[in-house]
């Protein structure tokens, strides 16, 4: 079985620390939006909960994503 968590890293460290920047921005842009389309949509009360779900679980996949990166360009520092 392949791990795809460990391919995406990967993949993530091998961009220039500038590409990683600019996605870091649009994806933090995409979750933004998401947040905002699901409380309008929630805010309306006729939304369909599995449509609201599918939304959830995309924006929760862009946070994984955002904190990939944000490891990568962010090293630890051992005391």
């Amino acid at each position: 079985m392949k791990d795809d968590s460990r391919t995406m890293t990967n993949s993530y460290e091998m961009k220039t620390e500038e590409v990683l920047v600019v996605e870091l921005d649009v994806l933090r842009h995409e979750h933004r939006d998401l947040d905002e389309a699901i409380k309008a949509l929630e805010g309306t009360g006729t939304a369909d909960p599995l449509t609201i779900r599918r939304l959830k679980k995309k924006k929760l996949g862009l946070k994984d994503q955002i904190a990939r990166i944000e490891d990568i360009l962010t090293p630890d520092i051992i005391a």
